[in-house]
């Protein structure tokens, strides 16, 4: 079955209320409220676009890791990673390519503290707040401090009313997708385990979050 969301969307139920797009009105007002929290927002057409902001953003020979995201693969970025003409530093590949599972959880944490961490999140609130979650925090472990820059990509039709459609569409659309997700990827569900609210980005230029005006992601 397909990693995104046309794979699951037919078969799992989820509250479809909240993924839906915003009007221009409403973008332009949760980019202005982003901002005023300090992040950096950049909003584009389409996942082309978003990967090619990717590439830009980040310079050659910087350390790059990202946390799971299926928006990530949907734009492409994870393919250009592993096989793209970059002169980044690999860390996926270097986490994923130890056998040994103890010493690949070790490389999995100190791969936290990446020059660059790429992921998305769950849901954006149109105030400015991120909701992110996960079941171990592999995923969201960097975004808080540990990473040195962030690049965050998100569908808008992740933008909501306010922090409790926020918590509302993590719980109500992006886990039931998730677990199916990773039933078929792993043979077990996922869990609410760890739960990010980011409300504020206090270090100037850190955090960028790239908005795409496409359905993307869970």
């Amino acid at each position: 079955m397909s990693q995104n969301k046309d794979g699951y969307a037919d078969s799992v139920s989820y509250d479809e209320s909240l993924d839906e797009h915003p009007s221009d009105e409403e973008l332009n007002a949760a980019v202005e409220n982003l901002q005023s929290r300090g992040f950096d927002v950049v909003v584009v057409e389409d996942g082309e676009t978003a990967l090619d902001e990717l590439r830009e953003r980040i310079p050659a020979g910087a350390s790059v890791m990202d946390g799971h995201s299926t928006t990530l693969e949907e734009i492409g970025f994870m393919e250009y990673l592993m096989e793209g003409d970059h002169d980044w530093e690999n860390r996926h590949a270097e986490v994923y390519g130890i056998d040994d599972d103890a010493e690949r959880q070790r490389a999995r944490r100190e791969a936290q503290a990446v020059d660059y961490f790429l992921g998305s999140v769950n849901a954006i609130a149109a105030t400015g707040e991120l909701v992110a979650a996960d079941a171990s925090g592999s995923r969201i472990g960097a975004y808080p401090f540990a990473a040195e820059n962030l690049l965050l990509v998100a569908g808008t039709n992740k933008i909501v009313e306010g922090l409790d459609a926020a918590l509302d569409r993590l719980e109500g659309v992006a886990f039931p997708l998730e677990d199916a997700r990773a039933e078929d990827a792993y043979g077990t569900g996922s869990m609410i385990g760890k739960q990010l609210i980011y409300r504020q980005e206090a270090e100037e230029g850190r955090t960028t979050l790239i908005l795409v005006k496409e359905s993307l992601g869970y």
